[in-house]
């Protein structure tokens, strides 16, 4: 007798348990989206993914948690894009020159001296132009291009010489990305160019193994190569920007509701990070000359200018007709 009331109460206690779980309210699942990057913490990649960060708690009210890996700690910046086609990371910022190898159109906003002026720019990158490299960058690779992201000059520097004209670039090895644009624009410009991972940069920047190089000027402060790259020359020459990107398959984890929610943070991210950078490299070339103690060069850009339309035009003739239409479709957009 006692056995069996035991028992009962045993069961009415379960069943009070299940009823009141099933009163509960179903909680969505959390998902987390770790989104790598290869500059340190507190860089450009950095300020951009925290904005991206915020958006995503505020579109999707905590449901989606981003988490950011600074330092290559998921990947490096050369391996991150066939990680994301693989699957093995969620997101990562890659500089776009870095992105050509894996998809040859990108390689339209490499070209050096393709865009007149920062409208001309936002006009191509947030416009139907834009938005149709994203389309098709997705469909050919699987891996989604989320945000552009602010854009800035290149600046170049060495630790040999100030550069007035280019006949100074003569002789100089100079570090680039792995990028054929990039590597035909040095040569174009007079300079023996030499092709490194962006992991290699700095240690190869530092011992001499390479005079030189260029990079988002805020990256020259961020990685602190005025320490021993004394010479700082505004050339212009290509155009910065590391788009956010995201895999298939971190996307196929989400609802439709929840793909637009990241879409959309992704945007307004890559627009206030914009605002922000607004007046970004006059400030940070201020600050190279003045606090990090570089000595700044305003060569004239018309001999430069001249070798770059022959590897724009080199190019458009090497690539095929889609590059030739997406460089043209550019070109209009300044019009």
């Amino acid at each position: 007798m006692i056995k069996t009331l035991a028992l009962r109460l045993v069961f009415v206690t379960v069943a009070t348990v299940f009823l009141c779980m099933a009163s509960l309210p179903i909680m969505a699942a959390s998902i987390t989206m770790n989104v790598g990057f290869g500059a340190p913490e507190e860089s450009l990649y950095g300020q951009f993914g925290k904005l991206f960060q915020a958006q995503v708690e505020k579109y999707t009210s905590g449901n989606i948690e981003v988490k950011l890996r600074c330092c290559n700690q998921i990947s490096s910046e050369d391996e991150a894009f066939k990680a994301m086609q693989l699957g093995t990371v969620d997101g990562f910022f890659i500089t776009a020159n870095n992105v050509s190898p894996h998809w040859p159109l990108m390689d339209v906003t490499v070209l050096p001296y393709m865009f007149q002026n920062a409208e001309h720019l936002d006009r191509v990158l947030n416009g139907e132009v834009g938005q149709m490299m994203k389309n098709r960058l997705q469909k050919d690779t699987s891996v989604y291009l989320l945000a552009f992201g602010p854009a800035l000059y290149r600046d170049f520097y060495n630790s040999i010489r100030p550069i007035n004209s280019m006949a100074d670039m003569s002789g100089l090895k100079i570090r680039v990305p792995k990028n054929e644009v990039m590597i035909a624009t040095f040569e174009a410009f007079g300079a023996n160019p030499v092709p490194l991972a962006w992991s290699e940069t700095p240690t190869a920047l530092q011992t001499g193994t390479v005079d030189g190089g260029d990079n988002g000027t805020s990256f020259i402060k961020d990685m602190k190569f005025f320490e021993f790259q004394p010479h700082l020359v505004i050339l212009e020459h290509f155009v910065a920007f590391a788009p956010l990107f995201a895999s298939d398959n971190f996307m196929k984890k989400l609802s439709d509701e929840q793909r637009a929610q990241i879409q959309a943070a992704a945007t307004d991210a890559g627009r206030e990070m914009a605002v922000q950078m607004a007046t970004n490299t006059e400030e940070v070339r201020k600050w190279l000359v003045e606090e990090g103690g570089m000595k700044r060069t305003d060569p004239d850009k018309a001999d430069f200018i001249k070798a770059a339309m022959s590897v724009q035009k080199e190019f458009a003739e090497n690539r095929g007709l889609e590059f030739i239409a997406l460089v043209e479709a550019i070109q209009s957009a300044a019009k």
